[in-house]
């Protein structure tokens, strides 16, 4: 079936995904209680103040403004030097209060989203950037979006605050997710040719879409698409499918690397070994 509410893919669309879940991010921070900032999220070592330290961090940075820079320790979430990298802008704001951040963030996301708005480039346009060379305005826009929902989500979960998960950054999320389906099968999760993967996703954001792993010319797996997401493709019935099913958030929190498969609820139709190997290797984000 088509996603339902489909993921924008036009700048207008896509820069109202980005602003509303920065500004859901705000609106939860203020309305924090000074102790909810010190609650751990489930990103690993981050609080909830870090998390938007690192959100206002990172707009600032991606705007064009020079970053503080601060000597980060070593502390045991940090296993890469990308890590270390992120870790700089919450590492700047260790002095600032919660609502000194959130404050920070408020002032800062309005002229941020104007100048998104006001700017000429389309979705197609190439700017460059720290995604690379070839990264378009709507590339850049997804990434963002991306990153601001998954950390609006660790929010919500960490304060019990549910919400949002059929807005149109979830929308983008979980597109995201589906079309590393092919990669994550045939490659990460090592699914052997022949076998078909389906991820059911039963809502908020609903959808539904498969693959089939193949031997390529060269000898390698790959994925192959099952179907365009209408219905059952023709003799689907005769292959061998796996079909995992779970919720919007089931899916999100996995695929963001932030719940292991055991903490998640899934079932499946199927093969439970390949099952599991699939969600395994279902992690998109790496902070």
């Amino acid at each position: 079936m088509p996603m339902h509410p489909a993921a924008p893919d036009d700048r207008t669309g896509l820069i109202d995904a980005f602003d509303h879940s920065v500004q859901s991010i705000i609106d939860l921070g203020f309305s924090c209680r000074d102790a909810d900032f010190d609650l751990q999220t489930e990103c690993p070592g981050w609080t909830v103040k870090d998390q938007i330290s690192h959100v206002v961090g990172s707009e600032k940075s991606f705007a064009g403004l020079p970053r503080v820079e601060v000597t980060v320790p070593d502390y045991p979430h940090l296993h890469h030097d990308f890590a270390r990298f992120v870790e700089v802008d919450v590492e700047a704001r260790r002095g600032l209060t919660g609502r000194e951040v959130v404050a920070e963030l408020a002032e800062f996301h309005p002229r941020r989203v104007a100048e998104l708005r006001e700017s000429d480039a389309d979705v197609d346009t190439v700017i460059g950037g720290f995604f690379g060379p070839d990264t378009t305005f709507g590339g850049h826009l997804h990434r963002r979006i991306v990153d601001a929902w998954v950390h609006e989500q660790d929010l919500r979960a960490a304060l019990d605050r549910p919400g949002n998960l059929d807005s149109p950054s979830a929308a983008v999320f979980t597109a995201d997710i589906l079309a590393a389906l092919p990669r994550i099968a045939a490659r990460a999760a090592g699914v052997g040719p022949g076998h078909a993967v389906v991820i059911d996703v039963s809502g908020p954001v609903v959808a539904r879409d498969g693959v089939l792993v193949v031997t390529g010319d060269d000898g390698r797996p790959y994925g192959e698409t099952l179907f365009s997401g209408h219905d059952r493709p023709d003799g689907e019935e005769q292959l061998d499918v796996t079909s995992i099913h779970l919720t919007t958030e089931a899916l999100t929190r996995r695929a963001a690397g932030r719940r292991p498969v055991d903490e998640i609820h899934y079932t499946v139709t199927g093969d439970e070994d390949i099952a599991r190997r699939v969600l395994e290797a279902l992690v998109v984000v790496t902070h």
